[in-house]
């Protein structure tokens, strides 16, 4: 059954005839009598009665006529939904890092929630080298990752935004608010760090080895967010990107530490296969994190 011959069916049924509707489609009356001809035999059944010069349906072509008018209706939402007219209505699989995750995707995801609920959103974690494999294996349509910059000629980088990795601590530490502290300063100090495999702790511990130095916090944790409130709570310094403190920070809960000999930087970076089919779903969560998309009161609430 092709769509021409249901256009054709309808038109015969709107006009009552053969050849005014063979007129109006710029066909044949022999184009249009063999493509009623052809649906009644996938059909198996007749569509119209020809009485003299008159035409009408037949009762099973008043059903078919029903059909007709609801199988081109659909056909013209599919086309409105996959040009991009319709509502987001698809799957978006986004892989990150779980300090990006506590920190950058609330308002992004209650916005969708507001404005795209139709749109199911997957958030898969891991390290970043997890992250590109997920992505060259296709387990994930984007990754939103922190590390040093990152290229290869088969990803797409849509975002890359230096962020500064801070010392910080409870506002009631007795180093909140010194300046021109160095390291040796504050090494001593009871520290809450991400585990060891997470890409700034790397970055520090390769750092203080170059300096003939280290660490040894008292815990280790995966749950940025966890460490964020024992911090809170006076209960040692951390070491963690700027985007994740600077609510509570703005809020007088921590404070970032004046430490002047040591500095690190680490990049946000949204980056999707060459290969992939971009959805609109994609280009919206991209939009959105372009704009470091924000909104006080969903990022302050877990003040």
């Amino acid at each position: 059954m092709e769509t021409r011959q249901i256009y054709t069916f309808i038109k015969v049924a709107q006009l009552q005839s053969f050849s005014k509707a063979a007129e109006e489609l710029g066909y044949s009356q022999s184009a249009v009598t063999v493509q009623i001809k052809l649906l009644e035999n996938e059909l198996e059944t007749r569509l119209f009665d020809r009485v003299g010069k008159k035409i009408t349906l037949t009762h099973q072509g008043e059903q078919f006529y029903v059909y007709s008018n609801n199988i081109l209706k659909e056909m013209f939402e599919a086309k409105k939904a996959l040009r991009g007219q319709g509502p987001l209505s698809g799957v978006l699989r986004i892989g990150t890092i779980e300090s990006l995750c506590f920190s950058k995707f609330p308002p992004i995801l209650h916005y969708f929630y507001e404005h795209h609920p139709n749109v199911t959103v997957q958030i898969l974690t891991g390290s970043p080298e997890e992250l590109i494999d997920m992505m060259e294996h296709n387990k994930v349509d984007i990754i939103y990752l922190l590390d040093r910059p990152l290229y290869h000629t088969n990803w797409i980088k849509v975002l890359e935004k230096e962020d500064e990795v801070v010392f910080t601590a409870s506002v009631q530490s007795p180093f909140a608010g010194k300046k021109g502290l160095e390291l040796k300063d504050i090494l001593q100090e009871r520290f809450v760090l991400t585990e060891k495999d997470a890409n700034y702790r790397k970055e520090l511990d390769v750092l203080l080895a170059s300096k003939g130095c280290q660490v040894t916090p008292f815990l280790e944790i995966s749950n940025t967010e966890f460490i964020i409130n024992l911090v809170k709570q006076n209960m040692g310094l951390s070491f963690l990107p700027h985007f994740t403190i600077k609510e509570s920070v703005a809020n007088h809960r921590l404070a970032i530490l004046d430490v002047s000999d040591f500095h690190i930087s680490m990049w946000r970076q949204i980056i999707y296969h060459r290969d992939k089919w971009v959805t609109r779903e994609m280009t919206e969560f991209i939009r959105l994190a372009q704009l470091d998309f924000y909104q006080p009161d969903i990022c302050e609430s877990s003040e």
